[in-house]
């Protein structure tokens, strides 16, 4: 691990929509946060804001239907990730 790397929180509705999810999306989101820390611009990842009732988060895909929405966050010195949902695109935006 990068010494810069920021702090991973996940919501407690984050941590119950992905304990609710399937495995293969369980293990999606896992590859998908460890191509986030090593590159979190990674194309694949198609990272970008939000707007609307989630204007301030941003989302990243985790599959090609679904999205973690997320934001960054300072505590204090540190550099926090907070993730807060999971879920199809149609779960979180419709």
């Amino acid at each position: 691990m990068r010494s810069n790397e920021p702090d991973i929180e996940f919501s407690t509705l984050f941590t119950k929509q992905r304990s609710a999810a399937p495995l293969e999306i369980k293990e999606a989101f896992r590859e998908t946060l460890a191509l986030y820390l090593y590159d979190p611009h990674h194309a694949a990842l198609r990272n970008h804001a939000l707007q609307g009732k989630f204007a301030g988060y941003r989302s990243i895909d985790v599959t090609d239907d679904w999205r973690a929405v997320f934001r960054e966050e300072q505590a204090g010195e540190r550099n926090v990730i907070k993730f807060y949902q999971i879920g199809t695109h149609t779960d979180l935006y419709e």
